[in-house]
């Protein structure tokens, strides 16, 4: 399985600040790479589980149909949120708890995941900007596992990869209805490769900005334990 390209380090600061209230979901998001739905699970995780909770797994997560149906119906039935089914279930996103919902209520068959390569993930399938922009930060996050992604996801590894890249060049606005063309690299101005430039700095600087006050906040801690 592919690793996740954040340390347990960095997860813990994400979730401390969302606990500070230093900054905002989407702002955390940004400076991580990251879905708002991969942040709440974070949170949730080191809620429950502390440090062991942000661990990464070693195995893949497969579903049954049963659990699928069981969680659909807590949905639609029982009136529990979707995260507090993510965490009944322990299923990986609510994404994904989403898509089974959507399949349930059009009347498609639930099947059990893991167990080979449906024609949708062979073809595709048509997504939400907000499914693409979730599915190509979820990747992000796995270390660029394209598969096993496409696999999660119910789409194809093709389309994986062309969100990904579209990500990483043109940030969520590649991803837009507009079918997200940005500019080849021949075709940037000046003007585009330092507007590029500088955002990538911000975020980097964003993010050693936070690292830098959770690590002053642990040593005050350690300090108080002597």
């Amino acid at each position: 399985m592919g690793r996740s390209k954040h340390t347990i380090e960095q997860k813990v600061i994400a979730v401390q600040m969302l606990k500070e209230g230093t900054h905002t979901w989407a702002e955390i998001s940004e400076i991580y790479q990251i879905s708002t739905d991969t942040l709440y699970q974070w949170q949730r995780k080191y809620e429950t589980s502390g440090l062991e909770g942000l661990k990464e797994s070693s195995y893949w997560k497969a579903y049954s149909k049963e659990l699928m149906e069981a969680a659909v119906l807590d949905y639609l039935n029982h009136g529990l949120s979707k995260g507090a089914i993510v965490l009944k279930y322990e299923i990986s996103s609510r994404s994904v708890l989403s898509r089974w919902i959507r399949k349930y209520t059009s009347h498609s068959e639930l099947k059990d995941s893991g167990k080979g390569m449906s024609q949708t993930m062979t073809k595709g399938r048509k997504t939400t900007v907000e499914e693409r922009i979730d599915i190509a930060k979820a990747c992000l996050a796995n270390g660029k596992n394209y598969q096993e992604v496409a696999t999660q996801y119910e789409v194809s590894y093709q389309q994986v990869y062309q969100w990904v890249r579209k990500l990483e060049e043109g940030g969520e606005e590649a991803l837009q209805d507009r079918r997200g063309r940005t500019k080849p690299e021949e075709e940037r101005t000046p003007e585009d490769e330092l507007r590029l430039k500088i955002q990538q700095i911000e975020r980097e600087n964003e993010c050693l900005r936070a690292e830098n006050l959770l690590l002053k906040k642990l040593e005050e801690i350690e300090r108080r334990r002597r």
